[in-house]
């Protein structure tokens, strides 16, 4: 039998740490020796980390690259390995793959097709190879080949898809299979968005089954630059059948996923198909695979995946890694969260105990220490309780407008989940600064008159008190803003819009209080669940800044958030009209709200988007989950003056009042 044995290795990379990505690197190809793979691929640009964004452009980084590559050679004896980096070639910049075997370089070849869209943006920093160029690279005394490459290496025809190459209807593969190739490897840098792993499944298997090859699927892992997150997905393929698939969201600097190919039955698949056979000028490599015995590949979806909450497993598994990997990369001591009771902060509470919780099961008590060893506090800590006390901190800081409801639920979570809470009563800090501004502009201040200054000024006063905190402890304070509230600028600025990170503001708050229900009564894995969240699960939403008899709920504010929700997607994520968003909104919401209130609430949306593009380019940085993300930095991007959509709205009025007439009426309000 013809078998060898090959891996994905998936790496936690950070941009530009050139030591512990190398020795990431480096520990990955030494434990695929010690299992005896003779063939393993490692992710898209894992020497530099893929968000090096500018930098690119530095020759230092494509030199160090290339130093840090020649480090690597030493330790790839009797293994054939891919491994990504940026090289410079006639003055423009490459995204690469290096095979070494057994301590040699044999080449670089090269990305043809670069992503360029929502998050990716490739295309500023490098450039498309074309199909079937070839040149070489000098490095020291020695010259390599680089480009459309096809390596014959003891006999095995080996190909590369690098990642965004998989993802079009021309793929590379078509070439490498008409070549005869019996493997293609795809080093990838694929961030992570909801059920995306599906996706990725079907390019890898029908890849294989397309090609007749086997398929080789290798991701990065972690929060590697602090926006996107990758889930370290990795799998292997043959022939149309999925051999195996890697963990997700791990907590380890590296791991395999290896399975073991039957070339025979690859290239009997490719014999029984009828094709145009083209002359391949593989590059020749002698390498000695070992003899493999027969080995049973095992493909199964892992434990949480099986269980229906797919979505709501993902989010807090990808938000908890995202939240460890920066707290750890930017070397803080811990999290502070302002949390007023409400479904945005709890939530966030609750994702950074998931953080210290997932990754004590991975790592167990001493590993978490230490990955976190910096961290001086933790080191004496016995439990995962101790854990939490010492990197969670909550603050609930009341006036005379919170209410005895708000602050039950968030002494209540944070007992439940044994963070370090401060109640603080700010009430005398508000009736200050209220103070000062009557003196200096001559009158009273009143909600009559004042209301929005005085309801910012209660969320501003917060601000200081939380980064105070944050300050004394070197901890991450984390900034609660939600993507409903983010996009119609339903947040104060320097209030609850504070602090270094933002987990949160790419999910809408209509599905997030569905998840922080879920995760009250059923949970991670069906076990791992949150009591505490109960009697905040029972409240509605309020921003809670006016007079307590003034019975504030946010969706009366600004409109119900099922709705917001469902405008907010055809407007942004689908670029809709007015007009458009109107026609959908009266099929998608019949007999739920009336025409006035459809007509009242995309109006209300479509000015308060444009009108607060300024608070979402101040926003902190904020995690991707999907494509409805609202971070101008990274997704969407929109001028901050502009028409405020005045037409399009006019013209929404005027159809709507043209198609309306004798259609059913009613209520404006909510």
């Amino acid at each position: 039998m013809n078998l060898i044995k090959v891996s994905a290795g998936v790496v936690n990379q950070t941009p530009l740490a050139w030591e512990s990505n190398k020795n990431n690197i480096i520990a990955c190809i030494e434990e695929a020796k010690k299992q005896e793979i003779s063939l393993l691929c490692l992710p898209e640009l894992c020497i530099t980390g893929y968000g090096c964004e500018d930098m690119f452009f530095a020759q230092s980084t494509c030199d160090t690259a290339l130093e840090i590559l020649e480090d690597i050679v030493l330790h790839t004896s009797s293994i054939a390995v891919c491994v990504g980096l940026p090289i410079r070639i006639n003055n423009h910049i490459y995204n690469a793959a290096c095979l070494i075997v057994n301590k040699q370089i044999r080449g670089f070849a090269c990305k043809k097709t670069l992503a360029n869209n929502g998050i990716h943006y490739e295309t500023r920093w490098f450039q498309h190879w074309p199909a079937g160029e070839k040149t070489e690279l000098r490095i020291g005394e020695f010259t390599y080949p680089v480009g459309d490459l096809l390596f014959e290496v003891g006999g095995v025809k080996i190909g590369f898809e690098i990642c965004e190459d998989a993802w079009i209807a021309n793929r590379p593969g078509r070439e490498h299979y008409l070549k005869g190739c019996d493997i293609i490897l795809n080093p990838t840098a694929s961030h992570f968005a909801f059920f995306k792993t599906q996706t990725r499944e079907r390019l890898v298997q029908d890849g294989s089954r397309a090609f007749g090859v086997a398929y080789i699927y290798a991701n990065l892992l972690g929060n590697e630059s602090g926006r996107a997150i990758f889930d370290g997905d990795a799998m292997i393929a043959q022939a149309g059948e999925m051999l195996v698939s890697g963990t997700r969201f791990s907590y380890k600097d590296y791991y395999l996923t290896t399975a073991v190919i039957d070339l025979d039955k690859i290239r009997l698949e490719q014999s029984q198909n009828l094709f145009h056979f083209k002359a391949s000028n593989a590059i020749q490599v002698l390498f000695d695979y070992p003899d493999i015995p027969p080995f049973k590949n095992h493909y199964a979806m892992e434990h949480w995946e099986a269980n229906g909450f797919q979505k709501e497993e993902e989010f807090a598994r990808a938000i908890a890694l995202a939240l460890f990997d920066y707290l750890r990369k930017s070397r803080s001591n811990g999290w502070v969260i302002s949390l007023s009771g409400g479904a945005d902060s709890s939530a966030i509470t609750a994702l950074c105990y998931l953080a210290i919780e997932l990754s004590v099961q991975e790592l167990g008590l001493e590993g978490f220490k230490q990955k976190l060893g910096y961290i001086k506090a933790i080191q004496s800590c016995s439990s995962v309780a101790e854990l939490s006390a010492a990197l969670i901190t909550n603050v609930y800081q009341g006036t005379q407008n919170s209410s005895s409801d708000t602050r039950h639920s968030a002494t209540s979570l944070a007992k439940d989940l044994n963070t370090t809470f401060y109640d603080i009563d700010i009430n005398g800090l508000v009736e200050t600064y209220k103070g000062l501004i009557q003196g200096a502009i001559g009158r009273d201040l009143s909600w009559q008159t004042d209301d929005i200054a005085l309801q910012n000024i209660q969320a501003r006063v917060r601000s200081p008190s939380a980064w105070l905190l944050a300050n004394i402890n070197n901890a991450l304070l984390l900034s609660t803003s939600n993507r409903s509230e983010a996009s119609v600028g339903y947040a104060t600025m320097d209030g609850d819009t504070s602090g270094s990170i933002s987990p949160i503001a790419g999910i809408d708050k209509h599905w997030l209080r569905h998840w922080l229900r879920w995760l009250e009564n059923t949970g991670l894995g069906g076990t791992l669940n949150i009591k505490g969240l109960n009697a905040m699960n029972n409240l509605q939403p309020t921003a809670e800044l006016r007079p307590l008899e003034a019975k504030q709920i946010d969706e009366e504010d600004l409109m119900p958030y099922d709705l917001l929700n469902a405008i907010e997607t055809s407007a942004i994520r689908d670029k809709k009209s007015p007009t458009d968003c109107f026609k959908i909104m009266e099929v998608a919401f019949e007999d739920i709200y009336t025409r006035e209130q459809l007509i009242t609430a995309i109006e209300r949306f479509f000015k308060l988007f444009a009108r607060n593009q300024w608070k979402r380019e101040r926003y902190a940085p904020s995690f991707h989950v999907d494509d409805r993300n609202l971070d101008p930095r990274s997704w969407l991007r929109f001028p901050i003056l502009s028409g405020g959509f005045e037409r399009e709205i006019a013209e929404m009025l005027e159809y709507a009042n043209n198609a309306g007439k004798g259609k059913r009426r009613g209520k404006i309000g909510f």
